[in-house]
């Protein structure tokens, strides 16, 4: 009788045992096929672009800095508003949120016209020095002449160099004179242009990035040498002059200096 009892308890216990494992087994499975998952997910929620739009003068003459922040949200696109005098408060808390609960900083873009743009071109200095990744910053028609860090990963610059517009300095810069010829083009009216808030929708949907470090590449076989080209020039920013789209005409003022 004691035997029996033993033999069925110990058929309880390897039983139970059994399931135990199991279960384990079970659970390690599912977390090993979750967890690629949802690091990638939260990867692509990490890696979204978070825009800032910087308005110039009295912070009612850049309407179409609202417009084309309307047109980002709509696409999925988390963009905000602000005055161009806030530009040292939306750093800091542009940065807090790029770093906050993330492995890495999720990128910042900016966008500011007239005294915004300076505005813009201040914040992207900033943010990118503070170690947060800024792929892009475009600017409509700055009115002080700007230096864009080497950080930033590239600045476009719509201006109009007959009036108060100024051309951006740096690195990498692309600068665009949307004046000349018969352009109807102003400082008044180049933030609301429908053609360049297209541009720029496509820019920041594949925004520039810093290249990845490659292995460096096996050393070539031995051959003749070649002729030694010229020495490159150094690189300076581009000018280039743009089709104007037709737009009401617009009268330019003065140049405003930013604030320190």
């Amino acid at each position: 009788m004691h035997e029996r009892c033993q033999g069925r308890f110990g058929n309880l216990t390897m039983t139970l045992l059994a399931r135990i494992w199991g279960l384990c087994v079970v659970l390690i499975l599912a977390l090993a096929v979750s967890s690629p998952a949802d690091a990638r997910s939260a990867a692509s929620s990490d890696a979204k672009p978070r825009v800032y739009l910087l308005r110039g003068l009295a912070n009612i003459f850049s309407l179409g800095m609202d417009d084309l922040a309307t047109k980002l949200n709509a696409r999925g696109i988390k963009a905000t508003v602000h005055s161009y005098a806030d530009w040292q408060t939306v750093s800091a808390a542009a940065v807090a949120e790029a770093k906050r609960g993330k492995r890495r900083p999720s990128p910042v873009i900016i966008v500011g016209h007239s005294l915004g743009a300076d505005a813009a071109v201040y914040m992207g200095n900033k943010v990118s020095g503070e170690g947060v990744p800024v792929p892009l910053v475009v600017t409509f028609d700055p009115v002080t002449p700007t230096t864009a860090s080497a950080n930033i990963g590239k600045v476009v610059n719509y201006y109009v160099a007959s009036g108060s517009g100024k051309p951006v300095a740096g690195p990498k810069v692309q600068n665009i004179n949307m004046g000349g010829g018969d352009s109807k083009v102003g400082h008044f009216n180049i933030d609301k242009l429908a053609q360049l808030h297209e541009q720029v929708i496509g820019m920041i949907d594949r925004p520039a990035v810093r290249p990845r470090r490659t292995r460096p590449a096996a050393p070539p076989t031995a051959r003749a040498p070649a002729a030694l080209p010229a020495a490159a020039q150094p690189a300076a920013p581009t000018t280039e002059t743009a089709a104007v789209p037709a737009a009401a005409a617009a009268s330019v003022p003065a140049a405003i200096r930013a604030p320190n």
